[in-house]
């Protein structure tokens, strides 16, 4: 019989439904509940893609003997992380501060008060590997509780005294300076792996906000090192299994130090960020291959991962009938089988497909030789090894088709959407792909629409249900994505509705006390603290977004407000971007805008000319990461001051460039302004 998670829209609980344990999802029934009968409250916190918390499920959720006593001791509540992120940032510090490690699974124990005092991660359903069995766990736990009530509370306290500190308080504000940039480069230098690309060794993870400060610093001073820290590492990974070289797309992490063996689940805000990382470097270094990735990474969202009223999904399993990776691996018998020995080998020779095998006796696809060693060694000419790769996989890609599938995670999350948005929008710009304005427009119209039903954003989506209060993340996500797609459309509504967003963003989100941002509302219901998650993860810090978002936009209104409200932020983090760089990569990009010259150019003329067209495109496909382009539109001119008083000369469209009140004369010719671009007015960079 299922459980009242049966009622649920998130896939993870769904998952869990016909779980034999009496699972709530968080609310106040079962906090009600653990109260009436002062039970402790067990939560177990994962994510539909998630291998180990299947694992979990399997071995202990699933069985009767574990689920009885989960009922008799607990009151259980199920938690999807990414739909409560909230949850998860609270339990994981705790759970963190009392052993020194988190992940997921996420098992904490709280009083009916939603206080924790205990947790931890995975554990066995018995004693294995130095752990001991989860149901004794839960004997050992429920019997502090009901035999030792003073010591759990005494626990608990100091718990949520930690927890209320650990939110509260911002760091020590410093002096926002390029000093701080260039200490933070210094940092991420010494982390980063020289071999192999990447910073740290194994589990390795992408980390794109570092490598595009990484990129921006190159930008700003032409380093040589950044610019091979970011070429070494881009250039391994997409070599690596953890790109998906039949269908496209990036895993989360490989579980080496070489970008190999991925843990297989593929996550839209990865595959958001690294899309638009490649892009980025496409545009810095004209490397093709870069390009190419980023449109093959775009193609796998839209093709894979996008609902039929323009959501994004938000995950695909590592799993698929019980096993890890079993959709992505290759054995030489199956690619012969497709292509034919002859082209089979070819193909095999080219993604190190062997007998044996790189993972579990099959192989994963990874490129470790170049074409030119590949072909060299086939005796062929690189041309003719790379038409039969070129040909081959979309053969490989159809017949993958036919497996089972992993399982995929429907709902649409507005913060990754609002990641995603962008990366569409900056690839139609750069590409010129009127298709993927196209997904950009849907997407965005689907997330203003479904996603704010009463003027109040909300958090997730899915079967027609938009529920949960929107985060501080949700906003600032979306305010990127939106700014991203009017430099994209020039249309009013995209800058308007941004502009909306920062507004509510600021008012209920906004700290009274001090320059930041409370992950949670003020109207969120009150937890065992508020939670304010600084650092960069998987996905960028709300806050740090929140800065770089109203930056721009204070570029673009005028507004100084929003300058200012951006720059104090900044300067309470300049300590932990200098000395932890890996962990505040998207805060070093904003710190990077902030005390950079902006170039503001403004198009005028008819918004359908192709020569309005062709100006926008030379600063589209140049890599200015302190650029903004708005058009002319005598509508904005009021809210975007900077396109007052920019006609179109004689008639014919034209582009004006200034930086920081300095402008250029207007040019109506295309090289004019790619040379204006690459000379600027000289202003360079500042410090406040």
């Amino acid at each position: 019989m299922p459980n009242r998670l049966a009622a649920e829209t998130s896939p993870y609980l769904l998952q869990h439904k016909d779980n034999p344990v009496d699972w709530y999802p968080w609310g106040p029934e079962a906090l009600a509940r653990a109260k009436a009968e002062d039970k402790p409250i067990l939560v177990s916190i994962g994510y539909s893609a998630c291998h180990w918390c299947h694992v979990m499920e399997h071995e202990s959720f699933e069985d009767g003997r574990t689920a009885a006593v989960m009922n008799a001791l607990f009151v259980n509540i199920k938690v999807d992380r990414e739909e409560r992120p909230d949850l998860d940032s609270l339990y994981m510090s705790a759970v963190q501060a009392m052993t020194g490690h988190g992940g997921w699974p996420l098992n904490a124990f709280l009083t009916p008060d939603g206080v924790p005092f205990f947790g931890g991660t995975y554990w066995p359903p018995e004693d294995r590997m130095g752990m001991p069995g989860f149901t004794k766990v839960l004997q050992a736990i429920a019997e502090a509780y009901g035999e030792r009530r003073e010591a759990v509370e005494e626990n608990a306290e100091q718990l949520r005294a930690y927890l209320a500190n650990a939110t509260a308080a911002l760091p020590k504000a410093g002096e926002p300076t390029v000093a701080v940039l260039d200490a933070a480069f210094g940092n991420l230098l010494t982390a980063f792996d020289a071999k192999n690309g990447g910073f740290g060794g194994a589990p390795k993870f992408p980390q794109p906000a570092a490598l595009e400060f990484v990129l921006r610093h190159h930008h700003r001073i032409g380093d040589e090192r950044a610019a091979t820290m970011v070429t070494r590492t881009l250039d391994a990974m997409a070599a690596g299994g953890i790109y998906d070289q039949i269908g496209g797309g990036f895993a989360r992490y490989a579980v080496d130090a070489v970008w190999l063996v991925p843990h297989f689940e593929k996550m839209l805000y990865d595959n958001a960020q690294l899309a638009r990382l490649y892009l980025d470097a496409y545009r810095a270094f004209g490397t093709e291959r870069y390009g190419r990735i980023a449109v093959e990474t775009l193609d796998y969202v839209a093709r894979e991962m996008t609902g039929p009223d323009g959501g994004f999904y938000a995950t695909q399993d590592a799993d698929s009938e019980g096993e890890e990776g079993k959709f992505y691996v290759w054995t030489p018998d199956e690619i012969d089988a497709v292509l034919g020995p002859e082209n089979g080998a070819v193909v095999r020779a080219f993604y190190a497909v062997t007998p044996g095998g790189n993972f579990e006796g099959h192989s994963i696809l990874h490129t470790p030789r170049p074409v030119e060693t590949v072909a060299a060694d086939l005796g062929m000419s690189v041309e003719d090894v790379e038409r039969i790769v070129a040909a081959a996989r979309p053969m490989l890609y159809a017949a993958r088709e036919e497996r089972i599938h992993p399982g995929r995670d429907e709902k649409v999350l507005t913060s990754w959407n609002g990641l995603m948005l962008r990366a569409f929008a900056e690839a139609a710009r750069a590409l010129d792909r009127p298709d993927y304005r196209d997904i950009a427009e849907r997407n965005a119209a689907f997330l203003l629409e479904h996603l704010r039903p009463e003027g109040r954003l909300l958090r997730t989506y899915k079967d027609g249900q938009a529920k949960l209060l929107g985060y501080l993340e949700d906003h600032a996500f979306l305010i990127d994505g939106l700014i991203a797609l009017y430099q994209a459309t020039f249309d009013a509504r995209w800058i308007e509705e941004a502009i909306a967003l920062a507004e509510a963003m600021i008012a209920g989100f906004g700290d009274p006390d001090g320059p930041g941002f409370y992950d949670t509302g003020a109207d969120h219901e009150t937890l065992v603290g508020r939670p304010r998650d600084l650092q960069d993860g998987a996905t960028p810090s709300g806050n740090a977004v929140a800065a770089e978002t109203l930056l721009r936009l204070a570029t673009l209104t005028g507004r100084e407000e929003f300058r200012r409200r951006a720059f104090a932020l900044l300067s309470t983090m300049t300590r932990p971007m200098a000395e932890q760089p890996t962990g505040f990569g998207r805060w070093l990009c904003a710190l990077d805008l902030a005390l950079a010259t902006p170039r503001e150019i403004a198009l005028a003329g008819d918004r359908d000319d192709p020569a309005l067209e062709a100006l926008a495109a030379v600063v589209s496909r140049r890599y200015e990461p302190h650029a903004i382009v708005g058009y002319a539109d005598p509508a904005l001119v009021e809210t975007l001051p900077f396109l007052a008083h920019r006609p179109a000369k004689d008639g014919i469209a034209t582009a004006y460039l200034c930086e920081r009140f300095a402008c250029l004369p207007p040019v109506t010719d295309p090289a004019d302004l790619a040379i204006q671009l690459e000379q600027g007015t000289g202003i360079g960079w500042h410090e406040f």
